[in-house]
């Protein structure tokens, strides 16, 4: 999605920080690229969750993900798993699912089922890793954070969707577990134009920066 950063926010931050990107290089060997719920419950057309949006994102996330394995960076593939009853986050299913659709969308992303796999035109290589996730937030009761510590890893470039539910959710906890947080806005999708903003705008103020794959890639 190609949204811009409205002139009022960009003066804030350039009037605050007296610079407008964070970073002036990236060191491959700790950096990370996270994609986040790429997955036919959300990619797939007509799927229960569908993000029209996150179709346009496959080929700059796969064109990205390869330049960075050349660099040496991590790519993890994040893929939100639940109980096919959805019992281990009641509080999500049974407050945010009206009672008829509880059941569909609880299975849809229980393990094995095929909307809760990877969207198979996405290109997973062999050395990337794979991780599943249950709340939002990918930080969020798994140890996921260890294994990013385990890697040395200190920076992450984020992508997926949706930009403003679990995309931002894990910059927000990644940045204020101290990680260097960049979410990419070319290779990121929500439901919306004004929701696609609105996170980047949140993310360049308080959380991270917001660059493009080719931005980010010319930092490392």
């Amino acid at each position: 999605m190609q949204v811009e950063i409205r002139k009022q926010i960009v003066d804030r931050v350039l009037a605050r920080r007296g610079k407008l990107h964070l970073f002036e290089s990236l060191d491959p060997k700790r950096t990370a690229l996270l994609v986040i719920d790429m997955q036919n419950a959300f990619v797939a057309p007509g799927a229960p969750m569908e993000v029209p949006a996150a179709r346009a994102i496959v080929a700059p996330i796969n064109r990205l993900a390869a330049e960075l394995r050349k660099r040496g960076v991590t790519v993890i593939w994040i893929s939100h798993r639940n109980a096919k009853d959805g019992s281990d986050w009641a509080g999500f299913f049974d407050a945010f699912i009206a009672p008829g659709r509880r059941a569909d969308a609880a299975a849809a992303l229980s393990a094995g089922s095929d909307l809760q796999k990877l969207f198979p035109e996405l290109a997973v290589a062999k050395g990337d890793l794979r991780l599943a996730k249950n709340r939002y937030s990918a930080f969020i009761k798994n140890d996921f954070e260890q294994k990013l510590k385990q890697r040395g890893i200190d920076t992450l470039l984020i992508a997926g969707t949706k930009t403003n539910v679990c995309v931002e959710c894990t910059a927000r906890d990644a940045m204020m577990l101290d990680y260097k947080v960049i979410v990419l806005s070319d290779c990121t999708a929500a439901l919306s134009d004004d929701e696609q903003r609105a996170t980047l705008e949140n993310v360049i103020q308080q959380f991270g920066d917001v660059l493009t794959a080719d931005q980010a890639l010319a930092l490392l």
